[in-house]
């Protein structure tokens, strides 16, 4: 009556049917119980199962927590607390990550070992005696430097490195451009180091005491610092640290990031004392190094010098008598509204400048042509504070110009004509106010600046054509 395939199904149902769910069986109901007592077990197993019950709390206390916030993400970490277990264990995993870099860099034995297989295996040019190498040429360098210095130099024989240099007509690069990368690239990256060994809280910005222990650090390395008296070392790394700070952080948020640091020209700067002086070099020529020994004391003298009541600040008066007196009042007016502090009796006769703000005012004043120089100025240019200025605010900044102009006994000018000589160099955008990006733009900000807060910079533009032909006759002469 009934076919086989009907009884075969009909048997597996019945089979399916007798064996009950796990959850019903008795002994199972019971293992349970005796488990979630916690009856029974040993400490590490009681251990686990509170961690297992603390991390399901944790974690559905976040969940509640994130779908109360929405779709407002987390942009704030609060930092482990000092002596914690997070502090420590990210201490100790910054070390290990700084130690396996710095065992990966090549060090002077190392450089020094691919410079000869550069120049043991590379080709003279004929025409001009250069030593050059093709991409064979540079392939069996990266064999030989790999035997003898080991694995670590091998990432710069990449072939992508090879196409970053200018070639010749036979597709060969200089070997000397190779090598000053190869020692740059090692150079930034040991300075990044060591930078990132300072920085106490890991959020790859200095601050200014770990930016002075760095350059300290430098000092016995840079052959041109070797003779600095030891009581002058704290002075000469503030005043080297505040131009990093004035370049690379612009905001004056107190801290300057790691990577604006090794890009910027500072560095670099700083780096160039590392050249043995060969040559006698005038206190001029030193003094354009802002980090040379020379320039330190120079602007630790100026500042004592303006500084006659010795009370380590300048008040405005005092700050009048800076070279020689040529910059107007209300220039200085400006500077201690905008970027000198108030002092703590809150009135305007005890504001003072500082060190560090004298610091900025000298930098701000000799790098007139940078961006960050610029804007230092701009706002004391600014007297309205709206952004921008008008020919009003012109006329008001250069009439204290043309009063020193004219009790040097220099000929009688006319502030409308030069208002508009300043706009015809700058040429704004808008023709009835400059803005910032206007002097940026125009590539001679830093010579408006000057015209409008220091008389010394209105007359050398008023005589640069003479100023150039000075320059141009000693050449000749010597010629001659």
């Amino acid at each position: 009556m009934y076919s086989g395939s009907s009884d075969g199904e009909s048997h597996d149902t019945s089979t399916q049917r007798r064996i009950p769910p796990a959850s019903s069986m008795l002994w199972v109901r019971n293992l349970r119980r005796y488990i979630g007592s916690g009856a029974g077990l040993g400490s590490e197993a009681l251990m686990e199962l509170e961690t297992k019950r603390i991390l399901l709390e944790i974690f559905k206390d976040k969940q509640q927590k994130s779908q109360e916030a929405g779709t407002i993400p987390s942009f704030y970490k609060k930092k482990p607390e000092e002596g914690s277990i997070s502090s420590r264990v990210q201490r100790l995993a910054k070390y290990r990550f700084l130690k396996k870099q710095s065992d990966l860099l090549l060090n002077s034995d190392d450089l020094a070992a691919m410079w000869n297989c550069l120049r043991e295996n590379c080709v003279i040019d004929d025409g001009t005696g250069a030593e050059k190498m093709n991409y064979e040429d540079f392939c069996h360098i990266a064999s030989v430097c790999t035997e003898q210095i080991g694995p670590k130099c091998r990432r710069f024989f990449s072939p992508s490195n090879f196409m970053k240099f200018e070639k010749d007509e036979a597709g060969r690069i200089a070997i000397l451009p190779f090598y000053l990368y190869v020692m740059r690239t090692v150079s930034l990256t040991q300075a990044r180091i060591d930078m990132s060994e300072l920085d106490e809280d890991s959020d790859g910005f200095l601050q200014s005491q770990e930016m002075e222990s760095y350059i300290s650090g430098l000092i016995p390395n840079l052959a041109q610092l070797r003779d600095m008296p030891e009581a002058f070392t704290n002075m000469y790394c503030r005043i080297a640290a505040q131009k990093f700070f004035f370049f690379c952080d612009p905001h004056r948020r107190g801290k300057a990031c790691i990577k604006k640091i090794l890009l910027s020209n500072c560095l670099q700067e700083l780096m160039e004392l590392h050249q043995e002086s060969e040559e006698e070099v005038t206190d001029t020529e030193q003094a354009e190094n802002w980090f040379s020994l020379t320039s330190a004391q120079r602007i630790c003298d100026m500042f004592l010098a303006l500084d006659k009541d010795c009370s380590g600040s300048l008040s405005k008066q005092e700050l009048k008598e800076y070279a020689d007196g040529t910059l107007t009042e209300i220039f200085i007016e400006r500077v201690f509204d905008e970027h000198v502090r108030r002092g703590k009796s809150g009135s305007g006769n005890s504001r003072e400048m500082d060190f560090d703000s004298f610091l900025d005012f000298v930098l701000a004043l000799e790098n007139k042509d940078t961006q960050e120089g610029l804007t230092y100025l701009f706002r004391c240019l600014d007297l309205q504070g709206r952004g921008f200025l008008t020919t009003a605010d012109i006329h008001s900044l250069f009439r204290d110009v043309h009063q020193k102009w004219i009790e040097g006994g220099n000929y009688e000018l006319c502030i409308e004509d030069v208002r508009d000589e300043i706009w015809d160099m700058v040429k704004p955008s808008d023709p009835l106010k400059i803005t910032l990006d206007d002097l940026l733009g125009c590539k001679q900000g830093g010579t408006v600046a000057s015209m409008l807060i220091d008389v010394r910079g209105f007359w050398a533009h008023d005589n640069r054509e003479n100023l150039l032909q000075e320059e141009e006759e000693p050449p000749e002469e010597e010629s001659q």
